[in-house]
C-alpha cells in the first residue's frame, strides 16, 4: 500500500490569524503532499501495509538521498502540524516544564535558545526541542535532517523553510518564530511526546 497524505488535525483555518488558510493549503497540500507522491513513486508499494509511521521511520533510518529526503520530510511534516493547535501557546506544565527547567534553568531560556536555534538556520531546515539521554535540547537541523536519524526523541519541531511562513510574514522568520511559541504550539502533544520518550 502507498504512503497517503495524512489529514491536518485542525481544519486549514483553524490557525487564525497566525497562520492563515492559505498557507496550510499550500504548505500542506502542494508542499506535504508532494513529498507523499515522491516517495511512493521511489519505493516498492507492493508490500501490504507499509503506510505506518513505523514504517516511514524504518526506511527513514535504513535510506540516503532522495529516498530518505522525501521520507524525512513526510515525518516532518506530519509531526509539525500536530505540533499546533488553536488557541495554543503559552507555558508547558507537569513533568515536562520541570524538564524544561531543570535543562534550561528557565522556561524563558528554552525560548531564547529555540528562537536562536530557528532564526539561525541557514536555509531551509527546521529547529527541534529533543530528548537525548536524560537531557532536554536545542538542536537545528537542514533541509530534511531530523533527530530520529541522531538518536534524539522529537518533541517540539518548527518549520523554517520560507513556504511555511512566506505568505503570511514575508521575510520576518523572527516573527514567525515568535508567534509559533507565543500563540500555536501545543504543549499538550509535546508533554506526551516526553512523557513517551521518558
Amino acid at each position: 500500500m502507498p504512503f497517503s497524505l495524512p489529514d491536518l488535525p485542525y481544519s486549514k483555518d483553524a490557525l487564525e490569524p497566525f497562520l492563515s488558510a492559505e498557507t496550510l493549503e499550500y504548505h500542506h497540500e502542494k508542499h506535504h503532499n508532494a513529498y507523499v507522491t515522491n516517495l511512493n513513486g521511489l519505493i516498492d508499494n507492493s508490500a501490504p501495509g507499509n503506510e505506518s509511521m513505523q514504517d516511514l521511520e524504518r526506511i527513514i533510518l535504513s535510506s540516503e538521498g532522495p529516498v530518505f529526503n522525501n521520507a524525512a520530510q513526510v515525518w516532518n511534516h506530519t509531526f509539525y502540524w500536530k505540533c499546533m493547535k488553536r488557541g495554543g501557546g503559552g507555558t508547558p506544565t507537569g513533568e515536562l516544564a520541570k524538564a524544561i527547567e531543570s535543562s534550561f534553568g528557565s522556561f524563558e531560556e528554552f525560548v531564547k535558545e529555540f528562537t536562536a536555534a530557528a532564526v539561525s538556520q541557514f536555509g531551509s531546515g527546521w529547529a527541534w526541542l529533543v530528548k537525548e539521554g536524560r537531557d532536554l535540547k536545542v538542536v537545528k537541523t537542514g533541509n530534511a535532517d531530523l533527530p530520529l536519524k541522531h538518536g534524539q526523541a522529537a518533541l517540539l519541531t518548527v518549520d523554517v523553510w520560507e513556504h511555511a511562513y512566506y505568505i503570511d510574514y514575508r521575510n520576518l522568520r523572527p516573527k514567525y518564530v515568535e508567534t509559533f511559541l507565543a500563540d500555536l504550539v501545543d504543549w499538550d502533544f509535546v508533554a506526551a511526546n516526553y512523557a513517551a520518550a521518558t
